[in-house]
């Protein structure tokens, strides 16, 4: 028996007729001479999960008071695939109108984007939000475009890459379920924006979304 304990890492015959007891119910003696029914525990393993494994680039900007021209509608909030709302609403844009809107174009994020506002605070799938496609300026709206008013403050910048529309997404994800747990930032009232520009085949995307924060204790 002893030969057995040290085996499987007792100290002594003893310390291995304890813990075979308090398993059985029997000692391992009784257990060999009477040939009980034994209990059979099956080997403990363990598996580690690290996450948060991706870098995420990012910066934080101040940014003075600025407006966003262009047009807009409501939309429902899609997670994971194409936003068949916004995708309809930006076809049916007047091409020139675009270009009207992109001279107008003054200040980071350059060019056209796309803006989310009014977003419910659960985030929640098919929940509604205010739409804007246009511009980021300081000049006034153009006749028949609307203007969003978005005062001072900063911004915390995230630029991403990859297939779209899935790297776009799983962008916003991460920045809400790892960086903000990781940085001494919150979210502020603000808009959402949001500038790509996708490939000549339209399956890679390079994206830059802006995200109005503040320090956490402040």
């Amino acid at each position: 028996m002893l030969e057995i304990a040290v085996r499987y890492g007792y100290g002594s015959g003893e310390a291995f007729a304890r813990a075979f007891r308090a398993l059985h119910g029997i000692g391992p003696g009784e257990a060999r001479r009477t040939g009980a029914a034994l209990t059979s525990q099956s080997r403990m393993a363990f598996r580690l999960t690290v996450e948060g494994s991706s870098s995420m680039r990012y910066r934080v900007v101040d940014k003075a008071d600025f407006t966003v021209v262009g047009l807009k509608t409501r939309v429902p909030l899609v997670h994971a695939g194409p936003n068949q709302a916004i995708m309809d609403f930006v076809r049916g844009i007047d091409p020139q109108t675009l270009e009207r809107l992109e001279k107008l174009s003054d200040q980071e994020p350059h060019g056209i984007v796309a803006v989310c506002d009014g977003m419910d605070p659960s985030r929640a799938e098919g929940t509604v939000l205010d739409y804007h496609h246009g511009v980021i300026t300081s000049a006034v709206a153009l006749e028949g475009t609307t203007a969003l008013a978005v005062p001072a403050g900063a911004w915390a910048v995230f630029t991403t890459s990859g297939p779209a529309p899935q790297t776009i997404q799983e962008l916003w994800r991460d920045v809400f379920t790892e960086w903000f747990p990781s940085n001494p930032y919150r979210t502020r009232t603000g808009p959402e924006i949001l500038r790509t520009r996708l490939s000549p085949q339209k399956t890679e995307v390079d994206a830059e979304l802006w995200l109005a924060v503040e320090p956490e204790h402040c």
